[in-house]
């Protein structure tokens, strides 16, 4: 059963994601035009060219994606100066040295989930038990949000990054819950001496670095970009190893060869499909065509990761690499800040996992893989497995 669910099955995915290269129109979801890049070199292009505009992307006469992106203020949603400013606030708290510093933590939140994994027995979800808490306690530790708050979080983070499934009321009145919840946290935090990243903010809101409205919007913009990526990628990643023995045999006799596969497993399946709109600040060419002024652009990171021209099998787990760098976290000053996290998260999963339940496989049944669809963000609603 493993076996049928390879690499090569990217779960559902709109008619315009369908294979191909080059830049290509297409029709979002909410029926505005815009133009596809689905070229790696073009892409990491597009994504380093200032003369496209995360900012002029959410004003209202622009293209529009879907109803689930960022707000103005969110850092994702700003260029120049103001985008500056904000990364500076947080960059610190995503070094790699200050990533590393968190792994025992992770460790500890890892194997209490791979307990209640064991405990549930085999043809247990591992999205349910794994993939999901995790990645929410580790943010929530992070940032410090009280834990017995995490399930609430997660219910409201889910309608905002859901597609087709809640309304724009519905989201509109979710946005509203988390701002008044993140308000009512930072003024509990205000007279603390807590040692996590809200406090942070808070200090740099106090000092003039941050306005109140950024301060909470920050703060709710990283606990939503890091949870339900990641979320998706660790079950997309656990998929695409188990539906590979050769891979996943090697890496049993080579446990060292795990970093390299975690790289790899980004670049192959990443749960993050599109870039986030950008508009032509005037016109720019793009191989053949020539996007004009007021036109909005979206690199297509899924096929950009597998572009033949830029890797040696783009459609297969490369392990030893040699291909160029993929473009999951993106590229140029909008790259993801949480990326050290990601692959801190990615790491110790993957490693507790395997050693843990060495025998592990996709269970039997036709409805042990079953794929999230009304999401801005690829993953899996169910992935049970056995050992």
């Amino acid at each position: 059963m493993a076996q049928e669910h390879g690499v090569d099955d990217l779960g559902p995915l709109p008619a315009f994601m369908e294979p191909g290269s080059g830049v290509v129109p297409f029709v979002t979801p909410v029926g505005d035009g815009m133009w596809l890049v689905r070229d790696h070199a073009l892409g990491r292009a597009v994504l380093a060219d200032q003369r496209f505009s995360r900012a002029e992307a959410t004003k209202p006469h622009s293209p529009r994606f879907n109803d689930a992106q960022p707000a103005p203020d969110a850092v994702m949603s700003m260029d120049g100066a103001d985008h500056a400013r904000l990364r500076r606030v947080v960059s610190g708290a995503f070094t790699t040295r200050r990533v590393a510093a968190m792994a025992p933590a992770v460790e500890r939140l890892a194997d209490e989930r791979l307990d209640a994994l064991a405990a549930a027995g085999p043809g247990a979800d591992l999205i349910g038990l794994l993939a999901t808490p995790l990645p929410l306690s580790v943010l929530c530790s992070m940032l410090g949000i009280p834990a017995e708050d995490g399930d609430v979080f997660r219910d409201w983070v889910e309608v905002l990054f859901d597609i087709s499934a809640s309304s724009p009321r519905e989201k509109s009145r979710r946005r509203l819950e988390l701002v008044d919840y993140m308000a009512e946290l930072v003024a509990r935090k205000r007279d603390s001496d807590d040692e996590d990243l809200l406090t942070d903010l808070i200090a740099a809101q106090d000092q003039g670095r941050l306005s109140p409205g950024e301060m909470l919007t920050l703060g709710l913009s990283l606990l939503m970009a890091g949870y339900e990526t990641t979320v998706g990628q660790i079950g997309l990643s656990v998929l695409a190893l188990l539906s590979d023995p050769v891979v996943l045999d090697d890496l049993r006799a080579h446990p060292e060869n795990l970093d390299g596969l975690v790289d790899e497993l980004l670049r192959l399946t990443p749960s993050t499909p599109l870039s986030f709109p950008r508009v032509a600040l005037e016109p720019v060419r793009l191989g053949t065509v020539v996007v004009r002024t007021g036109e909005a652009v979206v690199v297509s990171l899924l096929h950009g990761n597998r572009d033949a021209a830029a890797w040696e099998r783009p459609e297969g787990l490369c392990p030893s690499g040699h291909g160029a760098a993929h473009l999951t976290f993106g590229h140029g000053v909008h790259r993801c800040l949480g990326a050290p996290l990601a692959r801190l998260q990615l790491r110790i999963v993957l490693e507790r996992l395997l050693r843990r339940f060495p025998g592990l496989r996709v269970a039997t049944g036709s409805d042990a893989v079953v794929w999230k669809e009304g999401m801005s963000i690829r993953g899996l609603a169910r992935l049970r497995v056995e050992w």
